[in-house]
């Protein structure tokens, strides 16, 4: 057997266990969206869960999953990016260097769970905050610190060097380099991994069991007082998300039409998910391209 026609077996076995991931990926996607879409309607999305009888609709669930994510990006994205910088443009190669980088590792490699559970005992029982959203996004920070920071630090290791040698040559020093001439060209980049990051943080459901908890306290929309209780922005309130939601109604077994409302739910959380996906494909073009012009 010659190497052109081993080359080609090959090819084709890769082909084929691409296209049987492909395929299974469709058909998990496509059962979902495809059982569930049928009950999400206006009234699904804007009516809270136990008004319309039966587990009701899921508009705090969802509200309190995008509230939880805009939390958690607020928190993780400077610290991410100021790593990501940091380990791009001025970690020496040395024993500290090494000893960050094998950190992030592990803290990417944890399980959720394990995140759950320390955010549990350390921020909601130690720290006093109870089951609140700020709890919750606290311990989804230290779950999405790792991928933004290897993702805002490979992003600038992409800009080419001759950039990095440029400004340092026009004679700016080597914060106004990385700022003004680095990271804009590394935003596209970082941006795609900030909503990759979102949708990952959206469907996230362990680690929230244990710290935003699995209550849906009445809240009214119309106090824009986050210092308020009752208001729909206090970030020590105890928070419910759509994934959470989910598997409490699986869980439970209290809702006669647990089945449909999940169904309903589960299709909107792909739904968003692959949105933010998408989302960051075509973020990420337009800007290189915007910046390529």
């Amino acid at each position: 057997m010659n190497a052109q026609k081993t080359n080609h077996i090959a090819m084709g076995v890769i082909y084929l266990l691409c296209a049987i991931v492909l395929m299974i990926l469709v058909g998990l996607i496509g059962y979902i969206i495809v059982t569930g879409l049928p009950y999400v309607n206006w009234t699904f999305l804007t009516t809270p869960a136990d008004s319309m009888g039966m587990g009701g609709g899921i508009r705090d669930q969802l509200f309190n999953s995008l509230y939880l994510l805009v939390l958690t990006l607020i928190i993780s994205v400077p610290l991410s990016l100021g790593a990501g910088i940091y380990l791009a443009e001025y970690a020496p190669k040395n024993a500290v260097t090494k000893v960050i980088r094998s950190a992030i590792e592990v803290l990417s490699s944890l399980p959720s769970i394990v995140i759950g559970l320390f955010g549990y005992l350390f921020f909601v029982v130690k720290m006093g905050m109870g089951f609140s959203v700020l709890a919750g996004a606290i311990a989804l920070t230290f779950f999405n610190i790792p991928l933004l920071t290897r993702n805002c630090e490979s992003a600038l290791e992409e800009v080419p060097a001759d950039h990095r040698a440029g400004g340092l040559a026009l004679g700016l020093s080597r914060w106004k380099t990385v700022t003004k001439i680095m990271l804009p060209e590394a935003i596209p980049g970082v941006l795609t991994g900030i909503i990759l990051s979102a949708g990952r943080i959206f469907g996230e459901a362990a680690a929230l069991i244990y710290t935003s908890g699995q209550s849906v306290p009445a809240v009214s929309y119309a106090n824009w007082n986050p210092l308020s209780a009752d208001s729909f922005l206090n970030p020590m309130r105890p928070a419910e998300t759509l994934a959470v939601h989910i598997w409490k109604l699986n869980t439970e077994g209290l809702v006669t039409n647990a089945h449909q409302i999940s169904s309903g739910a589960s299709a909107v959380l792909v739904i968003v998910v692959l949105l933010f996906n998408v989302g960051a494909r075509l973020t990420g073009r337009a800007l290189k391209k915007r910046l390529d012009q």
